[in-house]
């Protein structure tokens, strides 16, 4: 029979994926000596064998339980529903990651009106009359908030109700009676809602309690939790069943929460809050206000001498900041829980430096502590706590970008540039933002979108740029046109102020105070030792020497993809592009061509200046070219005019770019396939640029790196490099100057991952363009997949959106492919990523798992990357460590030689023969076999065990 159950004495803190967190830290606890109160442990298994069973708990499991309970009862010589000393416990959750309030807890359970009775009888105090009580009330409205779902505002109303009626403030001011009479009101109440008595057979309460435990795994909020925080629902979560001890039996008792470090700054001081005469909801739940920590000393001082050496104990064992849970019975100390406890980047950043300082973890420890998406609250303005504590949401997006933004609400790009000039400060709101809004949305302090996910143009070019974003708020009502929209109840108009989160996608009514991030000297210090342990380099994506000087501040080792076509975007380009795209002949898009080459090569310097020598890589023009048409009648009029062709010919040309799908359309290389003149254009001012930078820093060895989009087939990459690699030779040549630069390619197809080999021949390079190669190989649009994604979510099919977490299983499997073959057909290719990806810890892993030389992304997820690509260095070192150790390991047990297998064989079939032939004759005689096969058996092991001593 499989085990489901452990006591706590059977654990350790190695069993945490079995036993979940709070499961494994008991048992260490228990095995280190703390004072816990010992209970019992179900599953993690146990929890994902109730969901295979059709969310039921099944008989085998049961048992097994019921069988731990009685070990607990005689390890605490009480009994389960007795009337005499009955055993009462506590039922929590506990998932192998910290998920702190997102799963559930039922305390004081055994309680029932029979016991109660005879637990008053047995002790006439009546304060002790009064605990009793005070206990039965809260489980009977713990369970059915918990384990029936009958909500609390039932229970609350009456117990406001009653502290009213009796003129008093807080819970701990009712006496015995009122207790008294909630419990009756509790359960009837209960029945009011569900239309049965409460249950009073102990052994319901605790399977229903257990249910209720594994159930709450797949509430919405950890469900939600889970996913921001990378946390697979196949894990599950395990139950804890432990003894209840009671910080509300009395004044002499007490219960609190404490770190052995401040969270929120890492300052090496004891925090924490302590009630007296409470249970640990109460604090958690604000019920009543807390006392600081410090001042249990006067109160318990011996509970608090021995709870401080238990803190030290804790830390000095797990190496990290602890977050306890304890309660104080009658003087006497009990520890409920402790974990690593959650903190802020800054406060994160503070603690691992200290405890390498204090000679408790190493270099590579300090690193691996470090959550890399806690990072970006360090690079961005944020709300102040106070003031963001006192607002109220009125909606919530996708936290797309983050950082705190406040404003002005405008409409337009162009209206966020005017209001900007004049000294406003603005929040772009837009149904969906384009290519043709980023001048807006440079000049605004936020963006928000009623459309788009995590990937759409508005939350990318907001992390390119640094700028808080929210996304996909489609609870907006959007009216354009007449700039106004609603939310919340409230209809906005231009002009009117709101604020955005760009961490929790929350939006607020008004101006929330907002004070700039601080970046403090552990950060440097945290970083420089990523850099020492990390493999893989990491770059940037940016456009503008505004992005790539501050990508390079915060550590980019180069620029991995510049977008060129934003660089056409600017006032004084799009029209001469737009010349271009409705030229008629070679002739006439060569003609505007050369008019944008100037721009485009001071464009390159200005990269090649903020770079000072790292690699930059150029793609070329990628998007349709339907993007960068008008569409407002004055812009097609005036277009009309400088190209002198009539209106109706222009609305022609810009209809014929009208594409059914034009993400899978007319754009990448196959622009250059059809108009050559493009990628010459961009090749001469890539060369010109690379050149004159060159000669006025020779001692930066540039080398150009030129990107081709969105290759399918390896001849039309070479069609397209033969264009690039001759215009250069014509360049060069012409200049008189030598210089060396590379031609690659973007994987971002398919067909190109699985073709790789042949690219790779021709090929100095390959980039991994994640967003598109996600796209085309599940098959749906990044900009319209939130409309069905969540239902994906709750359905589990799916547990993070693709484009925000690299598919590993599917596009993972290409990009391994892509790779290998790559490789193996050029072994000087070198490989990054480009993809928002680049910035995501988990799949900068990956990357670094398959064998890529770089990731690249926006520039303030650069110290993102850096931190996760040494973890993922650490980890691979360790894992080959760990390796060559269990091969050591191995080869040490490898001491029976083929001579002696074969003595043991011939030993072990002696024994057999003589058993089966004595066991044919009588009963005696098969005695007598018996004694042969034991002395069979003591030969082979006499055999093995000289083989083995010597």
């Amino acid at each position: 029979m499989k085990k489901w159950v452990y006591l706590f004495s059977e654990g350790n803190a190695d069993m945490r994926n079995l036993l979940g967190g709070k499961g494994a830290n008991l048992a260490e606890m228990t095995n280190i000596g703390l004072p816990v109160p010992q209970g019992f442990t179900i599953t993690t298994e146990a929890c994902t064998q109730y969901y295979e069973d059709g969310r039921k708990i099944n008989d085998e499991i049961m048992g097994q339980v019921m069988e731990y309970v009685e070990k607990i009862e005689a390890m605490n010589e009480k009994k389960f529903g007795d009337l005499k000393n009955p055993l009462l416990v506590s039922v929590r959750s506990g998932a192998r990651a910290s998920m702190p309030g997102m799963m559930d807890t039922i305390l004081n359970l055994g309680l029932n009106d029979e016991v109660v009775a005879a637990m008053i009888a047995g002790n006439p105090d009546p304060k002790f009359e009064r605990f009793v009580y005070d206990s039965y009330r809260r489980f009977i409205q713990m369970f059915s908030d918990v384990v029936m779902e009958v909500g609390k505002k039932y229970f609350e109303k009456l117990i406001d109700d009653m502290k009213n009626e009796k003129g008093v403030e807080y819970d701990v001011d009712l006496d015995a009676s009122d207790l008294k009479k909630l419990a009756e009101q509790f359960k009837a109440e209960y029945k009011n809602q569900l239309g049965k008595d409460f249950p009073s057979d102990p052994v319901e309460q605790l399977k229903l309690a257990i249910e209720a435990v594994f159930r709450s795994w797949d509430n919405p909020r950890a469900n939600v939790y889970r996913r921001d925080n990378d946390i697979p629902y196949s894990w599950g979560t395990a139950v804890n069943v432990m003894p209840m001890v009671f910080g509300n039996l009395n004044n002499e008792s007490g219960t609190g929460v404490a770190f052995t470090r401040d969270p929120a700054t890492g300052e090496k001081k004891l925090m924490g809050e302590f009630l007296k005469n409470a249970q640990g909801e109460d604090v958690v739940a604000g019920v009543r206000t807390p006392m600081p920590i410090t001042q249990m000393e006067q109160e318990f001082p011996e509970a608090f001498k021995q709870f401080t050496e238990v803190c030290e104990t804790l830390e000095t064992h797990y190496r990290d900041m602890q977050d306890m849970e304890f309660t104080v019975e009658n003087k006497k100390l009990y520890m409920l829980q402790c974990r690593n406890g959650k903190r802020t980047a800054q406060a994160a950043l503070k603690i691992a430096c200290d405890l390498v300082d204090e000679g408790m973890r190493t270099e590579e420890e300090a690193v691996a502590m470090i959550d890399p998406r806690n990072l970006d609250t360090l690079l961005h303005p944020q709300f102040d706590t106070a003031a963001l504590a006192a607002a109220k949401p009125l909606g919530k997006g996708l936290g797309a970008s983050p950082g705190a933004a406040c404003g002005k609400i405008v409409f337009t790009a162009e209206d966020a540039q005017s209001w900007n000039a004049r000294g406003e400060q603005v929040v772009l709101v837009r149904l969906e933002t384009s290519p043709e809004d980023i001048t807006g949305m440079k000049s605004a302090q936020g963006i928000l979108t009623v459309r788009g996910g995590m990937t759409s143009h508005a939350a990318v070019v907001a992390r390119g740029m640094g700028r808080c974003c929210v996304s996909g708020c489609g609870d907006i009502i959007m009216d354009e046109e007449n700039k106004r929209f609603s939310l919340g109840g409230k209809e906005f108009h231009e002009g009117d102020e709101i604020s955005i989160d760009g961490t929790t996608g929350n939006i607020y009514d008004g101006i929330i105070k907002t004070i700039d991030a601080s970046i403090v000297g552990d950060f440097d210090r945290i970083m420089s030792w990523a850099d020492k342990y990390r493999k893989m380099k990491v770059r940037t994506n940016a456009d503008t020497p505004a992005d790539a000087k501050k990508a390079r501040e915060l550590g980019a080792e180069g620029i991995g993809l510049c977008r060129t076509e934003h660089m056409f975007f600017s006032e004084d380009r799009i029209e001469i592009f737009r010349e271009m795209i409705c030229s008629d002949t070679v002739e006439e898009r060569e003609k505007a061509l050369d008019k944008i080459l100037p721009y485009q090569q001071r464009d390159f310097e200005e990269l090649y200046e903020a770079l000072e020598g790292c690699p930059v890589t150029i793609r070329f023009l990628d998007p349709p070219l339907h993007e960068f048409v008008p569409t407002e009648e004055e812009d097609i009029k005036k277009l009309a005019y400088a190209l002198g062709k009539s209106i109706e010919r222009v609305k022609s040309i810009i209809s014929s770019l009208h594409e059914f799908n034009p993400m899978m359309g007319h754009r990448g290389l196959r622009l250059a396939v059809t108009y050559p003149e493009i990628a010459r254009m961009q090749t001469k001012a890539v060369i010109r640029a690379a050149v004159a930078v060159n000669k006025k820093h020779p001692e930066w060895n540039m080398k150009p790196e030129i990107m081709i989009p969105l290759t399918s087939e390896a001849k039309e990459y070479q069609y397209v490099k033969k264009i690039v690699v001759d215009t250069a030779a014509e360049e060069l040549k012409a200049s008189g100057e030598t210089l060396d630069y590379e031609v690659g390619t973007m994987i971002e197809t398919p067909r190109a991952a699985v073709t790789a080999d042949a690219i790779a021949k021709e090929a100095d390079f390959f980039c991994f363009g994640t967003n598109d190669l996600t796209q085309m190989t599940y098959g749906f649009s990044r900009d319209d997949a939130g409309k069905f994604l969540n239902a994906y979510y709750d359905k589990k099919i799916m547990e993070n959106d693709p484009f925000v977490k690299l598919d590993q299983e599917g596009v993972g499997k290409l990009m391994k492919m892509a790779v290998d073959m790559g490789k193996a057909g050029n072994p000087s290719l070198h490989i990054g990523i480009c993809g928002e990806h680049g910035g995501d810890p988990s799949s900068v892993e990956f990357c670094a798992n398959v064998g890529l030389d770089y990731v690249s992304c926006s520039p303030f997820r650069v110290p993102i990357a850096r931190l996760s690509a040494a973890q993922a260095a650490i980890s691979q070192a360790a894992a080959k460590k760990e390796e060559s150790g269990s091969k050591a390991d191995d080869s040490k047990k490898s001491f029976v030689d083929d001579e002696t297998k074969a003595r043991l064989k011939e030993a072990a079939e002696k024994a057999q023969e003589i058993a089966k032939d004595l066991a044919e004759t009588t009963a005696e005689v098969g005695k007598a076999g018996l004694a042969a096969l034991k002395a069979g058996i003591e030969e082979a092991k006499k055999v093995y065990s000289e083989k083995r001593d010597n």
